[in-house]
């Protein structure tokens, strides 16, 4: 319960409350301020709830709060009879029930927020059935609901964007650049038809510029066509090719192959295949799919900020040093078992790690083998086309030899792949104008129809623009007024609360002044009458009764003390004439006990030492017998 208040006390002395409590202050708040606080808070979520509770019927303030809270989803604790009494400690403001009330509201109050902006739009009145049969009605209410569908849709696509990361600011800025650019062409247009209008027989010149641009246009498509079809071609004749090369393998597998050979190899293909399908692919594809997984997340996930990246830092952070600890832990232990299973673990890694880079390895070369043969099989074809014949390097050189040129084919490859070189040059530079002149258009044709598409978009936003700036206007107008009434009220308020002050600290002064009296009316009363009843008891013929009386006691004790002092002063003259001679026989009693200590000591040490003879003390007198 203290933790609850002290949240509850917190929030309330942040913004927009500020309302300067402390633990002590805000327990001895009374009924009508805890709800008017509770109204405060309720204020915040819904404007609407700005009431001042001492001017509305508590009922009706029980009311409109159970309705807030109900469409806010609070859900007081207990069931049926629990919630009877919550009514009633709402209306009665009572403590164990507006506490916990206003904690609930604190810790959500972004979210209640937009519930209950949601809840202005989305709360459908219920319509009686047979209001429902007016066709009038009936047309209206439809056309509510459908408002209604139409508002949920934009909510969502407003919260998408305000998650999705993009700028009001840059969109503006796009817009404006946009604008500048059309004014731009706008300009540039009219300039180029005034130059036109001079120049004789422009409708004509404007019409055959216009068959041209549509024959440049037909020609481009035509030329697409044409590279498409090529492409085409080259793919159909790569097929053809691979499946030549495929024929051709197969052949020469089977010329020079025995059945135990084609075995071994049909098994080791299929070994190296079940690896890859079974291990290495499946490997591949989770971890394609986890790091697309963590990409998607990525995605769906706001804006990160420079805050946001501190903190996942600092959660990175703490997760390494707690596997850091659990390693050192680990490694403590250091158990003779564990210590087998992370070598045998260790050896595994290693040899699977081997195992897939060898298994890359054969899929690297596997491919350079298809590229090298789809080249070989690339050259042989056209070979053929130029009508030569396969030659063996070595009989080509024999040849040029002989015909007294040797160095010919040497040469003569360095040509073609000079010239084959130059050509992938050219035809990529082609390649780059044609995809340049393309993406010109592209963005031409994008940008008119986004400025067609930006178009009624502009003029509403002109639109929106003026009206922003009457409603500025009429906004700080009212805020001025506002202000000074406001103004003036705070000083009235404050003239107020000083006046309240000043008369608090005189009932206050008052008060302890009227209680200072009433105390000493009262022990002067008790003293008067304690007076009378001595007088009435001193003046008695009665001695028994006279006798109680406080001088009659004081008298009698007055005399005792008298009497005890007598005694006590001839006792003290007595103990002073005897001290002499009493001290003189404490001194003789103090000399005769160290005379007697005295001859102890002498009688036993006589005894520890070698007797010659026997003493013996008869009669007060000692005698040695030898």
């Amino acid at each position: 319960m203290s933790d609850q208040i002290k949240f509850i006390v917190d929030n309330l002395n942040k913004e927009p409350f500020r309302k300067n409590y402390n633990l002590i202050t805000f327990d001895s708040l009374e009924p009508m301020q805890l709800l008017q606080i509770l109204n405060d808070i309720l204020a915040e979520i819904d404007p609407k709830q700005v009431v001042d509770i001492r001017e509305e019927m508590p009922e009706q303030t029980a009311k409109r709060m159970l309705s807030l809270l109900g469409i806010l989803k609070y859900k007081p604790p207990g069931n049926a009879t629990d919630m009877s009494t919550f009514r009633q400690g709402l209306v009665i403001g009572s403590k164990p029930v507006i506490y916990p009330v206003l904690h609930w509201l604190l810790q959500r109050t972004p979210e209640l927020k937009k519930r209950a902006y949601l809840a202005r739009f989305l709360i459908k009145l219920e319509v009686p059935s047979e209001f429902l049969q007016d066709e009038t009605m009936a047309d209206t209410n439809k056309q509510y609901e459908e408002l209604m569908e139409a508002f949920k849709t934009l909510h969502k696509e407003c919260e998408q964007l305000k998650t999705s990361g993009f700028s009001t600011a840059e969109i503006r800025r796009d817009i404006s650049a946009m604008e500048e650019e059309k004014d731009q062409l706008i300009k540039r247009v009219e300039r180029l038809k005034k130059r036109v209008e001079t120049v004789q027989n422009h409708q004509r010149m404007l019409k055959i510029a216009r068959q041209l641009r549509v024959e440049k246009e037909r020609e481009e498509f035509l030329a697409q066509q044409k590279q498409e079809q090529k492409n085409q071609l080259f793919h159909a004749v790569q097929r053809l090719q691979r499946v030549q090369n495929q024929l051709k393998s197969m052949r020469h597998a089977a010329a020079d192959a025995k059945p135990e050979s084609l075995m071994k190899r049909l098994e080791e293909e299929v070994k190296f295949n079940s690896y890859m399908v079974t291990e290495k692919f499946p490997k591949e594809l989770e971890n394609k799919k986890k790091e697309l997984h963590f990409l998607q997340k990525v995605v769906s996930e706001p804006a990160m900020g420079h805050s946001d990246l501190l903190e996942l830092e600092s959660k990175i952070n703490e997760i390494n040093t707690q596997i850091n600890q659990l390693i050192e832990k680990k490694m403590m232990r250091n158990e003779p078992i564990e210590s087998k299973l992370s070598l045998y673990r260790q050896q595994a890694s290693i040899i699977s790690r081997k195992k897939e880079a060898k298994a890359e390895e054969l899929q690297e070369a596997k491919e350079k083998l298809t590229s090298l043969e789809r080249e070989v099989s690339l050259k042989t074809n056209q070979t053929r086309e130029f009508g030569g014949t396969e030659v063996l390097k070595g009989d080509e050189q024999a040849i040029e030899e002989k015909k007294g040129i040797s160095g010919y084919s040497y040469t003569q490859e360095e040509l073609e792949r000079v010239s084959a070189l130059k050509s992938e040059v050219d035809e990529m530079k082609g390649r780059t104008l044609d995809d340049m002149s393309e993406m010109v258009k592209k963005l031409n044709s994008l940008v008119s129809e986004k400025k067609s598409a930006l178009a009624p978009v502009l003029k509403e936003l002109r639109q929106l623009r003026q009206k922003c700036q009457e409603l500025t206007q009429e906004c700080d107008e009212k805020k001025s007024q506002y202000d000074s009434c406001a103004a003036g009220l705070e000083s009235n308020r404050s003239k107020l609360e000083q006046e309240v002050r000043g008369l608090r600290e005189e009932c206050l002064q008052e008060e302890s002044r009227y209680h200072y009296t009433n105390c000493m009316i009262k022990n002067l009363e008790v003293q008067l009458r304690r007076a009378t009843d001595e007088m009435k008891v001193y003046v008695s013929s009665d001695q028994q009764e006279k006798r109680k009386a406080i001088r009659e006691q004081y008298t009698r004790n007055i005399a005792e003390q008298e009497n005890l002092g007598k005694t006590l002063r001839e006792k003290q003259k007595a103990v002073r004439e005897s001290h002499g001679p009493n001290m003189k026989q404490a001194k003789m009693w103090r000399d005769f006990e160290q005379l007697m200590e005295c001859k102890k000591q002498c009688f036993l040490k006589q005894q520890s030492q070698t007797s010659i003879g026997q003493v013996i003390q008869e009669g007060g007198e000692d005698r040695l017998i030898l």
